[in-house]
């Protein structure tokens, strides 16, 4: 099965990998900057979000990325990783470094990490609001954790759409679905990375963003103080911006 995906521009490959709070459409603002620099942009819906349905059996996402990339005729690509994308560009990272030419993470999660209390208690509250049947609430956690200050309220109305689609995929996911998880040894990724984090975000996606240079072999590590876990949502324009600053000096078009 092929993810649900769009493709524009031509030049070096992209792909936009979305939070786990979002589907493909969080990377409209950026969308047409990313294309119009000189880059052949792809977005996906990973499975269980957006028109990607879940599958009766497990499955990875790092291989279905890389299925798509395939199927597209993409041998090499930089990789934009949102949250939970950045954790999955990571693992292809890792398990095929010769296929990612760059990777630039937002407030990436990281394979292996022990969440704080923070992180957990947030879980918590999730899974309690979702067992009693008040997805509407959890939307709303979600939507009140998850966003910065900067972020308008028709930004937080898209959220809501994005999240509530997929918990209502997700939780009448059939019997035998879910994420198959693969360790993965992170010293074998050789593609540059920028690590960006938020200095309003949860303080395990800050230490996961500080961590990332000491754990890759080409890493650097960026905070944007006035952002949250979503800042391409938060100041669509800024995020554009230091992507396409980051993506010309790792892989020039032309």
């Amino acid at each position: 099965m092929t993810l649900a995906y769009d493709a524009t521009g031509d030049g070096p490959a992209l792909v936009l990998l979305h939070s786990g709070v979002c589907d493909r459409r969080m990377w409209d603002p950026q969308w047409s900057a990313l294309a119009d620099a000189g880059y052949r942009v792809v977005r996906c819906d990973f499975r269980g979000f957006g028109e990607t349905p879940l599958p009766d059996r497990r499955h990875n996402d790092a291989e279905d990325v890389l299925d798509l990339m395939d199927a597209l005729g993409i041998d090499r690509a930089a990789l934009v990783g949102s949250s939970f994308g950045g954790r999955v560009a990571l693992e292809i990272a890792a398990r095929h470094p010769d296929r990612v030419s760059a990777m630039a993470l937002l407030c990436a999660g990281l394979p292996g990490h022990e969440p704080t209390d923070v992180l957990r208690a947030f879980g918590e509250r999730e899974d309690a609001l979702l067992e009693a049947g008040d997805v509407a609430g959890a939307v709303e956690l979600n939507v009140d954790t998850w966003l910065g200050p900067d972020a308008q309220e028709a930004v937080r109305d898209e959220l809501r759409g994005m999240q509530r689609h997929a918990f209502d995929v997700q939780l009448a996911a059939p019997e035998g679905a879910g994420r198959i998880a693969v360790e993965i040894d992170l010293s074998a990724i050789k593609a540059p990375c920028l690590a960006v984090s938020g200095g309003r975000d949860l303080v395990d996606f800050r230490q996961i963003a500080a961590r990332l240079p000491n754990l890759l072999a080409d890493a650097r590590h960026l905070e944007l103080p006035w952002a949250g876990h979503l800042p391409g949502l938060e100041r669509p324009a800024a995020v554009a911006d230091l992507l396409t600053g980051f993506l010309r000096e790792t892989v020039p078009v032309g």
